[in-house]
């Protein structure tokens, strides 16, 4: 694999034996589900990088023109030398603007589950920013992570984008934001990234696309099992859904039985009747007031907050209320 030299990688990953007992668990539970962070091998990191470029879906590029708007403003805030640590390592445009803004960034800490798709996204990175120091980190980020030694304590900027932390629940997205704050240590700020409650039309095109890369990406996860658990999932007997919940504020991506089978995972079998399905993904949305309540909860205080002009997007910029 080609690329800049990285200081040092860490690999804390996820192995297939939680793969197996977390699939095992969701697909025995009454509505079936298996955990949105098995996504990301890495079909699916290039697949997602694949949906991020679609018309429909305004997030990616939303989020990128208000970066590079408040790129300026958020650099003076962070302050220099900084560590930046990101949780969840897609397209890395969305660093190089923090990057290209920042004073004498230190470090660059990206983590994330994917780990062929970390290594060259870092890589990447290190050879354009070489008084960088990259230290990419294979871990899964919604469990706890402790920081290597070799990233600077005293001054670190957490990254979140994408509206990943839509992906939780309200409860366990509390709780991460909890653990982000005990993996970025006192004085850290955070930088996350929000998508708002917005027309319908809109949030159904953005998840259910012409070109049917959302499904393929969906779909992606069954290939996955069969590859790595040896499971029997015929692809072309499930089909993608992905429908708004206006009562919870999500939208909820599904994988639906075509009709009445029986599939094999792990040597135990799973009976779906038609219609049935498994359930992938949610993705809730949020107003500005609502996302910084939630944030209250997890002790962070909102600072700043950009929005962008047709107010689909939204960065909060946060700071720990007991590091005030």
């Amino acid at each position: 694999m080609t690329g800049g030299a990285l200081a040092h990688f860490y690999d804390v990953g996820t192995e297939t034996e939680e793969f197996r007992a977390d699939v095992l668990q969701g697909l025995s539970e009454p509505q079936k589900r298996v955990p949105s962070k098995y996504f990301y091998d890495e079909r699916g990191s290039k697949l997602f990088e694949q949906i991020c470029a679609l018309d429909e879906y305004y997030p990616t590029r939303t989020e990128l023109k208000l970066l590079g708007d408040c790129a300026a403003e958020l650099a003076a805030r962070a302050g220099p030398d900084v560590s930046l640590v990101e949780f969840g390592s897609g397209s890395n445009k969305k660093v190089r603007i923090l990057l290209d803004h920042l004073d004498s960034p230190a470090a660059y800490a990206p983590i994330d589950i994917s780990r062929e798709h970390l290594l060259a996204s870092a890589r990447e990175v290190a050879a354009d920013y070489a008084g960088v120091a990259v230290i990419p980190i294979c871990a899964d980020f919604t469990q706890p992570v402790e920081l290597p030694d070799t990233i600077d304590t005293a001054r670190r900027l957490g990254l979140f984008p994408g509206s990943t932390i839509g992906n939780f629940d309200p409860e366990p997205a509390v709780a991460f934001l909890e653990r982000a704050a005990e993996t970025l240590g006192p004085g850290a700020g955070f930088l996350v990234g929000v998508d708002l409650k917005k027309d319908e039309a809109i949030l159904h095109a953005a998840y259910n696309d012409a070109k049917g890369v959302t499904a393929d990406f969906n779909l992606n996860l069954l290939r996955r099992m069969n590859r790595e658990l040896g499971a029997d999932f015929d692809l072309a007997a499930f089909e993608h859904a992905a429908p708004y919940n206006a009562d919870e504020g999500r939208v909820e991506m599904h994988l639906v039985s075509r009709h009445a089978q029986t599939v094999h995972v792990g040597g135990a079998a799973f009976d779906f009747a038609a219609g049935e399905s498994i359930h992938t993904e949610n993705s809730h949305k949020y107003t500005v007031e609502e996302f910084q309540a939630l944030a209250a909860r997890a002790g962070w205080v909102g600072t700043d907050v950009w929005v962008d002009s047709d107010a689909l997007f939204s960065l909060h910029y946060l700071v720990h209320s007991a590091r005030t």
